[in-house]
C-alpha cells in the first residue's frame, strides 16, 4: 500500500493509480469490517461474562452458607454476604486478610492442617471450626473444604463452604421429632389392632359366659326357695318328731349350724353371680362401644363395695382405711366407676402383696364442682420413668401371666368417657396415689359448662 502510494505521488500511469487506490480501499474496507465484528465479539463475550460474575454473586448472596475462598497460603481472596453478616465485616476488609484471622483461636491449627490435607486428597469433610463472630463470641460452624486448581490443573488455593451448627442442630431436632412422631403413630397403629382383637375377643367370652351366669342365678335363687321350705319343714318335724336319737342326729349332722349358714352362702353367691354379670356387661359394652346412661348413686357405698370386693379375694388382707364423709351422691357412670375403683384397689393390693403392714387408703371430698377419690398405697411408689407409660395399654409391671397391662388404661378410658380424668403421683411419705377427678353432676352438666 506503501509502494503504491509512492508510485502515485512520483507520477505513475493514472490507470495503474486508480487501481492501486481502489485495491486499498478494498483492504481499508476488510480491515475495519474484521475491526467491527471483532468489536462485536468482544462486546458479546463481555456481557457474557458480566452476566456470569452477576449470577454468581447473586448466587453467593443468595447462599445462607459460609463461602470462603482463599489462595495456597490461605489468604482470603472472595467471600459472601453470609460471611460479612457472621463476621460483620464488609468484604473490601476480608480481601487479603489471612484465614486464620477470622477463626477463634483454639481452632487456627485446623486451618494449617486442612490446608496440607487439601493438597494431598483435594478435600477435607466434616471439619469443625468456629469463627469470630460479629459480637466477639465464637460461631460454631461445619465445613467442607475442596482445592481450587487453575486451567493447567494446578493448586492455587481452597474453598471453604461452612454452615452454622445451631441450623444443622435444628434440622437434627426436627428430623428427630418427625422420627418420634412416625414412631409413635406406628405404636398406636399396633396398639389399635390388638385393642381390635381383644375387642372380638371380649365380645365371644361375654357371649360365653352369659349361659353359665344364667344358670347359677337360676339354681340360686332355686336354692334359696328350698331353703324356705326346708326350714318350715324341720320346724314342724322338730315339733312333732322330738325324740333323742334326732336331737343327737341334728347335732352330729350340724343341722342348726347349716341353716344359720345357708341363708348368708346363698345371698353371697347370688351377690357374686350379680357382680359377674355386671363384669360380663362391662366387656360387652366395651367390645361394643355401648355407652352405659348416667344414674344417680351414693359414691361412699359404692367405693366400699368395690374395695371389699378386692380385698375379700386377697390371702394377705391390707388394712383398710377410708377417709370419707358417711354419703356423697353424684351423677355418674355407677358401673364405669365401680370399674375404675375396682382396678385402682386391685392395683394397690397387687402393690402391697407380701410387704409389711400394707395399707390401703381410700379418700373422697368435693373439689367445686368436682369430687376426687383417691386410693393410696405404702409401697415402693411410682418410678420416674414409669409416670408416663403407667396408663399406656399394655404396659405393666407386674411378671409375665401377672398382669394385662389394660387395668389402668381402661380406667383411664372410663375416666376421660365420664368427663374426668385419672392422674398417678408419689406420695410423700412415701406409695403411689392415685386420683379420680369426676364432675359431681355428671358428663352433661361438665361439658355444658364448659
Amino acid at each position: 500500500m506503501a509502494s503504491a502510494l509512492k508510485d502515485l505521488d512520483h507520477g505513475a500511469l493514472p490507470g495503474a493509480g486508480e487501481d492501486a487506490w481502489l485495491d486499498v480501499i478494498q483492504k481499508m474496507d476488510e480491515v475495519y469490517s474484521n475491526l467491527v465484528d471483532s468489536q462485536t465479539q468482544l462486546e458479546t463475550q463481555n456481557a457474557l461474562l458480566e452476566e456470569a460474575q452477576a449470577f454468581i454473586r447473586s448466587v453467593m448472596s443468595a447462599m445462607t452458607d459460609v463461602l470462603i475462598v482463599c489462595d495456597f497460603d490461605c489468604h482470603i481472596q472472595q467471600v459472601n454476604k453470609a460471611l460479612e453478616q457472621q463476621t460483620g465485616r464488609q468484604e473490601m476488609d476480608l480481601i487479603g486478610l489471612p484465614l486464620e484471622d477470622l477463626v477463634a483461636t483454639e481452632f487456627q491449627p485446623l486451618i494449617a492442617e486442612a490446608k496440607t490435607q487439601i493438597a494431598a486428597s483435594d478435600r477435607v469433610a466434616d471439619l469443625e471450626i468456629a469463627l469470630i463472630g460479629a459480637d466477639g463470641h465464637p460461631a460454631p460452624l461445619a465445613v467442607n473444604c475442596a482445592a481450587r486448581r487453575d486451567h493447567n490443573g494446578k493448586l492455587v488455593g481452597a474453598v471453604f463452604v461452612g454452615r452454622p451448627i445451631g441450623e444443622l442442630r435444628r434440622a437434627y431436632r426436627k428430623l428427630d421429632e418427625a422420627h418420634t412422631k412416625l414412631t409413635q403413630t406406628q405404636q398406636r397403629l399396633v396398639v389399635s389392632e390388638k385393642m381390635a382383637a381383644l375387642g372380638r375377643l371380649v365380645a365371644g367370652v361375654a357371649h360365653e359366659l352369659n349361659n353359665p351366669i344364667s344358670f347359677i342365678f337360676g339354681n340360686m335363687h332355686a336354692l334359696k326357695r328350698y331353703e324356705a321350705s326346708i326350714g318350715r319343714y324341720l320346724q314342724a318335724f322338730e315339733q312333732s318328731a322330738q325324740t333323742p336319737e334326732l336331737q343327737e342326729l341334728r347335732a352330729q349332722l350340724k343341722i342348726d349350724r347349716v341353716m344359720r349358714d345357708i341363708g348368708p352362702l346363698v345371698e353371697g353367691t347370688l351377690e357374686g353371680a350379680e357382680r359377674v354379670n355386671d363384669i360380663v356387661q362391662d366387656l360387652r359394652r366395651f367390645s361394643s362401644n355401648q355407652e352405659e346412661p348416667e344414674e344417680t348413686f351414693n359414691l361412699v357405698r359404692l367405693a366400699h363395695t368395690a374395695v371389699d370386693w378386692v380385698v375379700r379375694a386377697e390371702r394377705l388382707k391390707p388394712e383398710v382405711r377410708f377417709d370419707t364423709p358417711e354419703r356423697l351422691d353424684i351423677v355418674g357412670r355407677r358401673g364405669h366407676l365401680h370399674q375404675i375403683l375396682v382396678n385402682l384397689a386391685q392395683n394397690a393390693a397387687d402393690v402391697l402383696a407380701g410387704r409389711e403392714n400394707p395399707i390401703l387408703t381410700v379418700r373422697i371430698r368435693r373439689d367445686g364442682n368436682d369430687v376426687l377419690t383417691e386410693v393410696q398405697d405404702n409401697g415402693p411408689g411410682v418410678r420416674p420413668d414409669e409416670v408416663d407409660k403407667i396408663f399406656e395399654p399394655f404396659f405393666t409391671t407386674k411378671p409375665i401371666g401377672q398382669g394385662t397391662g389394660l387395668g389402668l388404661y381402661v380406667s383411664y378410658g372410663m375416666a376421660a368417657k365420664s368427663g374426668g380424668d385419672l392422674t398417678v403421683a408419689n406420695a410423700p411419705d412415701g406409695g403411689a396415689i392415685f386420683t379420680l377427678r369426676l364432675p359431681a353432676q355428671g358428663k352433661n352438666d361438665h361439658e355444658d359448662k364448659n
